[in-house]
């Protein structure tokens, strides 16, 4: 349903890998995404040029280029908008995603430190032997144990029950539904997005080698037609 199914010359062998958590999120990742909703491709107010990504907190792609795209928002001084869209085939992701959320309550800072913690210790999470075999059921605890502890370094106190209204999940839920809205396939999808009203003010993402250029380019498109220095933020 959210990724486009293996050929059917495509080896036994490729196609049991696309079980493992992450593969069928990177599948497709040197594919255009083919844009059906063009409305959320824009950058947020006062902003020239913006990165805007969709990704899941349990996807190995995703985690690959996540200090990529902080780092180029952070040197170009640019928003990046990362928005929620956790595969269906994987088994924490969705709570990571409202656990993010949970710490963005306390400030959004403290949310991307989450975010970027569950990144770096992802195998550990989702944990993958040495054989590459993947054991889902310990996802879950492992989530919350990893959760609680990042909150205790953090000096943050986490409640009994982290979302009792389901408001946070609702959050989840409408950033899953943009991107379906959009037409994404695969996480990570991300584009560099302009503040232009000529031709296509927004470019996917598909060689992450090209980002930086990217960036340069839409900058100077648009160059003069927003403040020089608009404040980078990481939200949405």
């Amino acid at each position: 349903m959210f990724m486009r199914p293996a050929s059917a010359l495509a080896s036994l062998a490729l196609a049991a890998t696309l079980f493992l958590p992450g593969a069928l999120s990177a599948a497709s990742a040197q594919e255009t995404t083919q844009v059906h909703n063009t409305a959320p491709l824009h950058p947020p107010a006062g902003a020239r040029v913006a990165i805007i990504e969709f990704g899941d907190l349990e996807c190995p792609d995703c985690a690959r280029a996540n200090s990529l795209l902080k780092q180029a928002s952070e040197q170009y001084k640019i928003p990046w908008v990362r928005h929620d869209f956790p595969l269906p085939q994987h088994d924490w992701s969705f709570q990571a995603a409202v656990n993010a959320r949970w710490f963005d309550t306390k400030s959004k800072k403290l949310g991307d430190e989450y975010r970027d913690a569950v990144f770096a210790h992802q195998n550990e999470i989702t944990v993958i032997s040495s054989e590459g075999t993947y054991d889902g059921s310990k996802g879950l605890p492992n989530l919350h144990a990893f959760t609680e502890k990042f909150a205790a370094e953090h000096n943050v106190a986490m409640p009994f029950v982290i979302d009792p209204q389901g408001k946070l999940a609702a959050l989840v839920k409408a950033d899953y539904a943009l991107g379906q809205s959009i037409g994404i396939q695969h996480t990570p999808t991300i584009w560099v997005v302009t503040n232009s009203t000529r031709g296509t003010p927004f470019v996917e993402v598909v060689d992450r080698t090209k980002l930086y250029s990217m960036i340069d380019d839409a900058l100077a498109e648009t160059k003069g037609s927003a403040p020089e220095h608009a404040a980078a933020h990481h939200g949405r």
